[in-house]
């Protein structure tokens, strides 16, 4: 994501253990994060195309065991 997105601030956290039990959840956690970007490269997007962009950056980690994922992207005056 940094390189990608070279963010000015980024924020990731594990929430993976308040889902426990739940749909998509693992075990061995680490299925369901929160997000938090301030970018550059979201300047003149809205929140649907930021949160479509940081998607498709993580799309590999989706396809290897990541369920979900909450969003907040901003650009640096956003």
């Amino acid at each position: 994501m940094t390189q990608v997105f070279s963010p000015s601030s980024l924020e990731v956290i594990d929430d993976s253990g308040k889902h426990a039990g739940h749909a998509g959840a693992s075990p061995e956690g680490e299925t369901h994060y929160t997000v938090r970007i301030v970018s550059d490269k979201f300047e003149g997007m809205n929140r649907v195309a930021m949160q479509r962009a940081v998607n498709a950056a993580l799309k590999d980690e989706f396809e290897t065991g990541l369920h979900a994922l909450s969003i907040k992207a901003s650009a640096p005056d956003g």
